[in-house]
């Protein structure tokens, strides 16, 4: 059988600019998680390990013009955001290189034996190990930072962790290009350079999920997709962790009090949110609440002008612009559904940003208007117009877990003068993993605190893929109990000779 090319596309004109790579084979797939396996010894290293991601941060940097370069011609992204896309990449590397230099993910905890206890405590020492090869599937809106260089790898491997990229089809050339920088970057800390592999084509991320080798996986993109693969995590002799970001429609509800005060403020920082990189953002607002009255209608006048002077932009594919079409137009046709600013085809190549309204009552007709319910990934929100706390309240309801829920609130309600403010913020948080207040999801800052995922279908596990703790997904916790210190990992040891941060309960 001849192997099937990989393309890479330019999204601006639909047309072929290069063939980058094929598609991988089975025994290719099967060779490069072998490779990567192999490498699991050499990552052992913390120090090594730290330098690589730092070599790889230097090495991105150095090539940054031919990067954004690549990354643009096949996402449409433009350099002004792809400058700042590789910022964000390059600084979670360091990020990481910090973590594991300092140690503490490795959550080090030792209890003292203590006979006098009830039952007696035996002497205990923990700590946690890397898992082994880790599966990343690469996403489509952020070609660098949650791609090949992206968190989910930058993780793993600060971890301890070989990784297996399967690259997106959306940005083959920026995938191996990346790919490149970082085995050049292992080579340099005195790694193997497999310790970071790409592969590409469908069927090679069905046959890395499944390799008996391969101990995880991270993935990010759409709840049909993930959910297929996190199935075949499931259904393996041996069920693997499938770290999954799916999908997320990040409700935001604007109160009666906030839209008194600032409507056009709110209306006009929405257009802003959801149009950001052409709507294709995964925090991107896409159901809004919006109380009825003439408050009300201020805003989604604010939000009608901003949107209505909006640019036509490119998105990532034309599958995904003809996805957001026919998404559009279904949900257009529900009854009772209006679309005072039309979304959908901007041109031949493009696509128009714009909002549907639907009164909340009608969100209340479970099976009808389901579709307003579930993320329509461009340019596009759902406005609900409610009557009261108890509509608004019956629309949260309904609602799936999400990566982020946003209330905007009046100045008062934010000082806490209103139980009804604290109320809502108690009923979101069971909603999502994010709860914002008075700004907007868009832009998920890089930082310890930082969570990043959600009930499901946000996310298929409760751990975060950006942030510090991102890190936790990749390892396992393993005590020893009464070994003896000279047969105990050096982490573990009494005189702590790598001198890492621990937790020492007892004498």
């Amino acid at each position: 059988m001849a192997a099937t090319p990989v393309w890479s596309v330019d999204p601006r004109t639909g047309k072929q600019r290069e063939q980058v790579a094929v598609e991988a084979t089975p025994r290719e797939v099967d060779e490069a998680v072998r490779a990567a396996h192999a490498a699991r010894g050499a990552l052992a290293d913390r120090t090594a390990r730290a330098a690589f991601l730092r070599a790889a941060a230097e090495l991105l940097n150095e090539s940054a013009a031919h990067v954004i370069e690549a990354a643009d011609a096949e996402t449409a992204l433009g350099p002004g955001r792809l400058t700042g896309e590789l910022a964000r990449t390059t600084g979670q590397l360091r990020a990481f290189a910090d973590a594991v230099d300092e140690g503490a993910y490795l959550d080090i905890r030792i209890d003292r034996a203590d006979p006098s206890l009830t039952p007696p405590r035996p002497e205990l020492r923990r700590y946690k190990v890397p898992l082994g090869v880790v599966a990343v599937y690469a996403a489509s809106n952020f070609p660098l930072a949650f791609s090949v260089p992206g968190g989910d790898t930058a993780s793993a491997l600060a971890a301890g962790c070989p990784v297996v990229v399967k690259a997106h089809p959306d940005h083959p050339a920026t995938s191996e290009l990346c790919a490149s920088l970082l085995r050049r970057a292992a080579v340099a800390a005195g790694l193997p350079a497999d310790v970071v592999t790409v592969v590409h084509g469908f069927d090679a991320g069905l046959e890395l999920v499944r390799h008996p080798l391969v101990t995880a996986a991270g993935f990010t993109g759409s709840i049909r997709g993930g959910r297929a693969l996190f199935d075949a995590a499931a259904a393996r002799p041996v069920p693997i962790p499938f770290h999954g970001e799916l999908g997320s429609l990040n409700p935001v509800v604007v109160t009666p009090a906030a839209a008194a005060e600032r409507a056009e403020e709110i209306g006009t920082g929405l257009a802003g949110s959801v149009t950001l990189g052409v709507g294709q953002f995964c925090v991107k607002p896409g159901l809004v609440l919006v109380p009825e009255g003439a408050d009300g209608d201020r805003l989604t006048g604010a939000l009608t002008k901003a949107l209505g002077e909006t640019e036509p932009g490119v998105l990532l594919d034309h599958r995904m612009r003809e996805n957001f079409i026919a998404g559009v137009n279904e949900r257009a046709a529900l009854p009772g559904v209006d679309a005072p600013v039309t979304p959908g085809s901007g041109g031949d190549h493009t696509v128009g940003a714009g909002y549907l309204t639907v009164p909340a009552a009608a969100l209340a007709d479970e099976g009808v208007y389901d579709l307003l319910l579930e993320e329509c990934f461009g340019p596009v929100t759902v406005v609900v117009r409610y009557v009261g706390q108890r509509e608004a309240t019956a629309v949260l309801d309904r609602l799936p877990g999400n990566l982020s829920a946003t209330l905007q609130l009046s100045a008062t309600e934010a000082e806490g003068a209103h139980a009804g403010a604290a109320e809502l913020v108690e009923r979101v948080t069971a909603l999502a993993g994010r709860i914002v207040v008075n700004s907007w999801p868009t832009g998920v800052a890089v930082a310890p605190a930082q969570h990043h995922g959600g009930p499901y279908p946000a996310a298929t596990s409760h751990s975060t893929s950006v942030g510090g703790t991102a890190i936790e997904r990749w390892l396992r916790p393993v005590a020893y109990q009464s070994v003896p210190d000279p047969l105990l990992p050096e982490e573990l040891r009494e005189a702590n000779p790598l001198g890492l941060p621990r937790r020492v309960t007892g004498g």
